[in-house]
């Protein structure tokens, strides 16, 4: 017997057209690539967004249509995500730190129709232009007083398309099923892989954002999302925050310490979300400044795992962290950190102790460790395994790459993330490693992650990586490879002799290498692949 419901689609647009009855005054402030501060509110952003459905709609686009961006976080980026889903379309987010020959593959892979450019990355379609579709259709993103001078033919402006259209338009009935957004992995081996995202799996992973991260995602809370919205939609924030009532604080492309700081003081954000990296920069300029910005009390950290030191820097400065993961192929959110209530009375170092873990699974996510055999193992918090998902906003595979989706699922429709992770009885995730990154050594395997969070609690550790290379005699050994702290020296027997009192002698780095910068994937990891290859081609010592 079945219920006697009504059934609704779940569309993208019934979030954006809630926000601007039901909090319509909430803000959305933009840094811009031309210059100043653009305001706006959610009530504004619905009626462009039905202005851009109708000139998408003379530009030819059509239900399934792949039309591209090519964009820093603001509010035009925001306006294309619901306008072009809006229609029935697709929005196909590039990522504009990809390899010229990535970015040519992905272009024509997803055959997109139409790309919307902000100024800053024209040059970038100028120089590729020749290699992409040569019907595709390209708009700056910008009004005509600012349009660039270019090669690009018949450059249309964005402001000249949205001024010749009303915002009399009635979002057309579809299928909950149909494609919204498509989103390529950074391509770290082989080409990137599409996510082909579907609106309902976007309301749905909507709807697990908002209950999980109840701190922020709330009316009155201003979160400023470092992560970009070319990066899996900006962990969802462009579809969470409308739907919560909290405001959004664009950084557009000014994403350094100082620049950060001063926005999220000035629009007193609460609640900042983006990768390691960043925070990195952030928290440089807190101390030369000698004092974080006066509304900021939350920071969510995902991409890479978080170092121990710095969620302890932030927690001693009255910043409560939430350490999140997940993937592209999850639209992305899987676990967050949120602590309960009996966790959250404990000693700030045991407290600590839980927010250097993954968190527990979001509700929608399912999480299961397997061992080589594909054998699942117990979430008893010691063993561990290959971890795999499943849930409705987990990809069944990619976009119009039927070996990949083959390899990805298991026979039981679970996907394999590649990580290594251990699961406690309580449900906390804790991530050891990339499959790729551990370190077999003699027989027994070494976390990556351990050394370099280890490592980062030296007070002359700016940054740091740990590869493996290959020994005659244990088949693989750890290489530290460490950006020096501003001020601090060489000093590898210190540093050594630091990993010492917390690791087995067998786990400790042979060598330690010093190094200027890191190199960094095109979503601001840190790229072992490079530093791998850098290695081999003796660029590194060892």
């Amino acid at each position: 017997m079945q219920g006697l419901m009504m059934n609704r689609p779940m569309r993208v647009n019934d979030i954006l057209t809630f926000a601007a009855e039901v909090h319509g005054d909430s803000e959305v402030v933009s840094v811009t690539v031309e210059g100043g501060t653009h305001r706006t509110t959610y009530r504004d952003i619905e009626k462009r967004t039905r202005k851009l459905a109708n000139a998408l709609i003379k530009l030819g686009v059509t239900t399934g249509d792949r039309v591209a961006t090519l964009a820093w976080n603001g509010y035009r980026h925001l306006e294309l995500y619901y306008g072009i889903a809006g229609i029935g379309a697709v929005c196909h987010t590039i990522n504009p730190r990809l390899s010229a020959e990535q970015m040519i593959y992905i272009v024509n892979h997803a055959e997109d129709k139409v790309i919307f450019v902000d100024l800053t990355f024209v040059p970038i379609l100028n120089a590729l232009k020749d290699h992409f579709p040569k019907d595709l259709i390209y708009v700056a993103m910008t009004d005509r007083a600012h349009m660039p001078e270019t090669d690009i033919p018949n450059l249309l402006c964005y402001e000249d398309l949205m001024d010749a259209e009303t915002a009399d338009f009635d979002w057309p009935d579809f299928d909950e099923n149909t494609a919204c957004g498509l989103c390529y992995t950074s391509g770290t081996t082989g080409n990137p892989k599409g996510a082909l995202y579907s609106h309902r799996s976007t309301v749905l992973h909507a709807m697990m954002g908002v209950i999980s991260l109840q701190t922020c995602l709330r009316p009155g809370k201003r979160i400023l999302p470092v992560v970009p919205l070319f990066h899996v939609n900006a962990w969802g924030l462009p579809y969470a925050a409308p739907l919560s009532g909290a405001s959004l604080v664009f950084p557009g492309a000014a994403l350094d310490g100082p620049s950060v700081h001063k926005l999220m003081e000035d629009e007193q954000v609460f609640s900042a979300w983006g990768v390691p990296t960043v925070w990195m920069g952030l928290l440089g300029e807190i101390k030369a400044k000698g004092g974080k910005p006066s509304a900021f009390g939350e920071v969510i950290i995902g991409g890479s795992a978080a170092p121990r030191p710095m969620i302890e820097a932030f927690e001693n400065m009255d910043v409560s962290v939430c350490h999140a993961w997940g993937m592209t192929e999850m639209s992305p959110i899987g676990t967050v950190g949120v602590l309960n209530l009996e966790q959250d009375a404990l000693p700030q170092d045991q407290r600590i102790d839980l927010k250097a873990k993954q968190g527990r699974r979001v509700f929608g996510v399912d999480l299961k460790i397997v061992d080589e055999d594909g054998n699942r193992m117990p979430h008893d918090g010691e063993a561990q395994g290959e971890l795999y998902v499943r849930g409705n906003a987990v990809v069944s595979g990619y976009f119009k790459n039927e070996e990949a989706s083959k390899s990805s699922v298991d026979a039981e429709g679970w996907f394999g993330t590649g990580d290594v992770a251990k699961i406690e009885p309580s449900g906390m995730l804790t991530i050891t490693d990339r499959a790729k990154d551990l370190i077999k050594s003699g027989g027994e395997w070494i976390s990556s992650i351990d050394v370099e969070n280890m490592a980062m609690g030296h007070e002359g550790v700016a940054n740091c990586a740990v590869i493996a290379i290959p020994d005659p005699k244990w088949d693989e050994r750890p290489l530290l490879i460490v950006v020096p702290a501003e001020g601090a020296g060489q000093d590898a027997p210190s540093i050594l002799d630091h990993l010492s009192k917390n690791l087995a002698k067998w786990q400790l780095p042979d060598e330690v290498v010093f190094v200027d910068e890191l190199p960094l994937t095109a979503t601001g990891k840190v790229s072992k692949l490079t530093l791998r290859q850098r290695h081999n081609d003796g660029t590194l010592s060892a």
